[in-house]
């Protein structure tokens, strides 16, 4: 049976993809429990970060040098400081929820930058083609061929270390990614009818876009931002373990690995701690992508 798919839900399809896909041969979606865990885990490490100035014992600035590389209270330590102390008798709990809080913003910030530029990019070089959607495929074949950290290190050796430098790269480092997508979404919707339909009426090629092609390209770049955001986490984190980063007195959970790598056979849980947040948020922000992923895609919910 041969189905041929025009309605506004049915524009992520593609044109070619015509056969209706047979009941239980599609992908199988991820378990509702996954998804519902996942989103636990974020929205809790989200609002412990949140609250961060409230609930966090100590200033990430105190020192206290006679508490120096003290275990956490359930490896033999003290309630005083919960998670133990650093090498500067630090409180490891509180650089922990301030860390925390630095790397969720810059990813939350990096994963806005991308999407705005590269949907606007894809948007733009898709509906005016010719010359310019070629220029504009060289730049991102251009961008997509250098490596991040690279970029990184050249834009802090000649602008310095910076919180808004390290939220523009890790920003513009996925765009390529969104504009690609809104791009091929663009080539896609062209021909449709009700495309055809808005331009034989006198829409405006501006028009068409913004208020047709637009809104059709909105499900697969929330997917692409959901799982972009656990690789911006480790792109932060990478980019602060180097000192390329995130600078003290902030903190960010890549520093805090940074600052522990001298004591990982003395103190592990220095490592260990932010290293299970990193997981923890990474895997949880992958989960949520796939199942948003097998969700709004077509051919997975045939």
């Amino acid at each position: 049976m041969m189905s041929i798919d025009t309605s506004a839900s049915g524009l992520l399809a593609s044109d070619t993809e015509d056969e209706l896909i047979p009941t239980g041969t599609g992908r199988r979606s991820r378990p509702p429990t996954v998804a519902i865990a996942s989103c636990l885990i974020l929205a809790v490490i989200a609002l412990l970060a949140a609250a961060a100035p409230v609930i966090a014992p100590h200033d990430i600035a105190d020192q206290s040098l006679l508490s120096r590389l003290r275990p956490p209270a359930f490896a033999g330590g003290t309630t005083e400081y919960i998670l133990g102390a650093d090498h500067l008798g630090r409180d490891v709990l509180s650089r922990l929820l301030f860390a925390t809080q630095t790397t969720l913003l810059i990813a939350g910030a990096g994963v806005i930058i991308g999407v705005i530029t590269g949907t606007l990019s894809g948007l733009i070089s898709g509906s005016v083609g010719g010359w310019i959607d070629h220029c504009f495929m060289a730049v991102v074949d251009a961008q997509a061929s250098v490596p991040v950290t690279l970029v990184a290190l050249t834009a802090v050796a000649l602008i310095g270390t910076n919180p808004l430098v390290l939220v523009l790269i890790v920003g513009f480092s996925d765009y390529y990614k969104y504009a690609r997508v809104v791009r091929g979404q663009v080539h896609t919707l062209r021909g449709r009818s009700f495309i055809e339909a808005a331009r034989s009426s006198g829409a405006s090629p501006w028009r068409i876009a913004i208020r047709h092609v637009l809104p059709n390209t909105l499900s697969p770049v929330i997917v692409l931002a959901s799982l972009s955001f656990a690789e911006i986490v480790v792109l932060e984190s990478s980019l602060s373990f180097l000192g390329v980063g995130v600078q003290p007195p902030n903190v960010s959970l890549g520093s805090l690995l940074g600052e522990s790598r001298n004591y990982l056979i003395t103190t592990p849980w220095l490592a260990i701690l932010p290293c299970v947040v990193i997981v923890a948020i990474t895997l949880a922000a992958s989960m949520v992508g796939d199942w948003l992923r097998d969700t709004l895609d077509p051919r997975s919910r045939a």
